[in-house]
């Protein structure tokens, strides 16, 4: 009896340990969450991506624009950034949940180049143009890296605001990275080693009890004070997180993890102007006092890339985008109105 147990234990504690790293197939997305009456895309391979629409109508639109939602984000999140300004500039607007998020089927292949053929064919199904421009915000504007490396043929121009930042870009010097790294969270440094040296254990390590998981999952990330009074005055349905996550967190928090922090897809560092001819433009705004991504590696990929305009505000933290319309209004007319540094 007891060689029977002893044969059977490492077996049961191979079943626990398997249940415990691989994390549960996506939930339907009508199980959970807010119900959506948003419309939807049904892309070439099948998966359904669900949209809304903001600002002008498009028949009368001088500008199309595609929204790109942060972390923990959703298609209701465009709305933050909407000051008065697009309808005088006659912009149509259209933010759409990612694969994984909100009620967009997942996509477990997804990518930097999967998500910037989305976008792509996101404008097709819309008919947006043969050019349009991207917006992403946080982790969003972290993707629209990916529109500029794998489809800047189809952008007009392109507005990065406070983008995150994978510490493994080889661009970036050593001494550099350790700095911004170490100012990071503890918490957070090991979620992203997880993510780049061990990325099939991310679902273990933010669902495991024995240490503290991604603080932004958490809510326990930095703020600067400005942000935490911009945070009080998020409306709830633009961050409802039984709608985010109705699929799960793996789904959509923590394989973005894994895609944004893990082995790099390309380096925006080794990027060329893809706007040589002056026939579009590339904004980056990022605030001093940003807590949760550095603004001395922001400014070193804007440096290598002198073709990027960038816009470092010395009073914003990591939500400015969410906050003050003047600032809103200044990255719309800088971005639609081609204006330069």
């Amino acid at each position: 009896m007891k060689r029977v147990v002893l044969l059977a234990l490492p077996v049961v504690l191979l079943s626990l340990i398997y249940r415990a790293i691989i994390p549960p197939p996506p939930r339907s997305c009508s199980a959970a969450g807010v119900p959506s009456q948003t419309p939807k895309i049904k892309l070439r391979d099948g998966r359904n991506l669900v949209y809304k629409e903001y600002g002008v109508p498009k028949n009368i639109a001088k500008y199309n624009v595609i929204y790109v939602h942060s972390f923990g984000g959703s298609k209701f999140e465009a709305s933050l950034i909407i000051p008065q300004a697009i309808e005088e500039l006659g912009v149509y607007f259209v933010s759409f949940d990612r694969p994984g998020y909100g009620k967009s089927d997942p996509h477990p292949k997804r990518s930097f180049k999967s998500l910037a053929l989305d976008i792509e064919e996101v404008a097709d199904q819309l008919e947006l143009g043969n050019k349009f421009y991207v917006i992403g915000f946080a982790m969003g504007a972290h993707f629209v890296w990916g529109c500029l490396k794998y489809i800047p043929h189809r952008l007009a121009g392109a507005a990065l605001l406070a983008p995150a930042i994978n510490y493994w870009w080889p661009g970036f010097p050593s001494n550099l990275t350790k700095e911004a790294y170490e100012k990071q969270l503890t918490r957070d440094q090991w979620v992203y080693k997880v993510a780049y040296y061990t990325p099939w254990l991310m679902y273990w390590w933010n669902t495991q009890q024995y240490f503290p998981g991604f603080s932004v999952i958490t809510g326990e990330f930095k703020l600067s004070q400005k942000d935490l009074k911009i945070a009080y005055s998020l409306d709830e349905m633009q961050l409802q997180q039984a709608y985010v996550t109705q699929q799960g967190e793996f789904e959509s928090l923590h394989r973005d993890l894994i895609i944004g922090f893990g082995k790099p897809e390309f380096d925006p560092m080794d990027m060329k102007n893809p706007y040589y001819n002056n026939d579009g433009n590339i904004h980056l705004w990022h605030g001093v006092e940003d807590g949760i991504v550095s603004v001395k590696l922001q400014n070193f990929i804007a440096k290598k890339n002198p073709w990027i305009n960038y816009h470092e505000l010395q009073d914003a933290g990591h939500l400015f985008p969410c906050g003050d319309d003047s600032i809103k209004y200044d990255i719309w007319k800088a971005l639609l109105n081609h204006e330069k540094k």
